[in-house]
C-alpha cells in the first residue's frame, strides 16, 4: 500500500469534523413553528427574552444556535374544571362545573413567558377561576345558585376572573358554568319550593282568566239590557199596531190559514181563526 493511499484518509478527518459541526449548528439553529403557535426568543449573550420585536411566526426559522426559543400555543384553549368545591351565603357545600376558554395573545406572549413562563395555566389560570368562583358563589343562597340567578353567577365569575389574568398577560374568552351540584336534601327542598310555586301561578292564572271571563259576560249582559232598553223606550203603539199588521199580513199569505177576521181584537188588529 503507497503513502498517498494511507494518507488520504487522514485528509478527510477535518473535513468530516467540520461537517460534523455545520450539522449540529445547524440543528440547533433551525427552528419551525407549528400551526396556531408563537416562538418567544431567547437571547443567551444578550437581553434575554426578546420583547421588543414581534414573537416569531408560523413557519421555518433560522436562529443563533446559542439561543432558544420557547413555542406557546396561541389558539383558543379549554379548561374544564370539575366539582369545584365552594360554599354559599349561608355556608352550604356546593359543587360546581365550569368551563375556561383563554388563550395566550401574539401581543403579549413574550411578556407572559417572561413574567409566568410556560406553565402559566397551573401557576395563574387554574388558582384564579377558583378564587373568583368561590367569591361570587358567596354572595347567593343555594336556591339562587340552583334556578333563578345562573347567568348573573356566570358573569360575575367572568369579570371577576378577567381582572386577575388580564394584569398577568393572559386572554379570558368566556365562563361556562355547566353544573351546579346541591346536596340531595337541599336540592329536593329547592324543588319542591320551585314546585308550589309554579301550582301557585298555574292556579292564579286560572283565577285571572276565570274573572276576566265573567266580566267579559257581565259586559255582554249589560249591553243586552242597555240594547232591550233603548228599544224598549222607542216603541210606540203606533209602531207596534204596524208591526202587528205586517206580521198578520204574512200569515194570511200563508197555505195553512183558513180564516181571516179584521179588527176583533181590543187593538184592531187582524186575527187569524183555523188551519187547513
Amino acid at each position: 500500500m503507497s503513502n498517498n493511499q494511507l494518507n488520504f484518509p487522514k485528509a478527510l478527518v477535518p473535513i468530516v469534523f467540520i461537517a460534523i459541526i455545520v450539522i449540529i449548528l445547524f440543528s440547533k439553529s433551525a427552528v419551525t413553528i407549528g400551526s396556531g403557535e408563537r416562538g418567544v426568543l431567547y437571547e443567551t449573550l444578550g437581553s434575554g427574552v426578546v420583547t421588543d420585536r414581534p414573537p416569531l411566526d408560523e413557519g421555518f426559522h433560522i436562529v443563533l444556535p446559542w439561543n432558544k426559543v420557547f413555542v406557546y400555543n396561541v389558539r383558543q384553549q379549554e379548561l374544564f374544571e370539575r366539582e369545584m368545591s365552594v360554599l354559599s351565603s349561608n355556608g352550604l357545600e356546593i359543587k360546581l362545573d365550569a368551563s375556561v376558554l383563554y388563550q395566550a395573545t401574539t401581543e403579549t406572549v413574550a411578556k407572559l413567558h417572561q413574567t409566568r413562563g410556560e406553565d402559566y395555566l397551573q401557576s395563574v389560570i387554574i388558582p384564579a377561576i377558583r378564587s373568583a368562583t368561590r367569591s361570587v358563589v358567596g354572595r347567593y343562597t343555594p336556591e339562587q345558585l340552583y334556578s333563578t340567578k345562573r347567568d348573573a353567577i356566570q358573569n360575575e365569575i367572568y369579570e371577576e376572573t378577567k381582572k386577575i389574568l388580564e394584569p398577568q398577560f393572559i386572554q379570558l374568552n368566556s365562563v361556562l358554568v355547566r353544573d351546579v351540584t346541591l346536596p340531595p336534601t337541599i336540592k329536593e327542598a329547592i324543588e319542591r319550593k320551585l314546585k308550589q310555586e309554579q301550582e301557585s301561578l298555574e292556579y292564579e292564572f286560572r283565577l285571572v282568566t276565570a274573572e276576566k271571563e265573567a266580566e267579559k259576560v257581565r259586559i255582554e249582559a249589560q249591553g243586552k239590557a242597555d240594547a232591550n232598553r233603548i228599544l224598549s223606550a222607542s216603541l210606540t203603539d203606533k209602531i207596534l199596531q204596524d208591526k202587528g199588521i205586517d206580521a198578520t199580513l204574512k200569515l194570511s199569505e200563508s197555505p195553512n190559514t183558513k180564516v181571516v177576521i179584521v179588527g176583533s181584537s181590543k187593538d184592531g188588529l187582524p186575527l187569524i181563526l183555523g188551519n187547513n
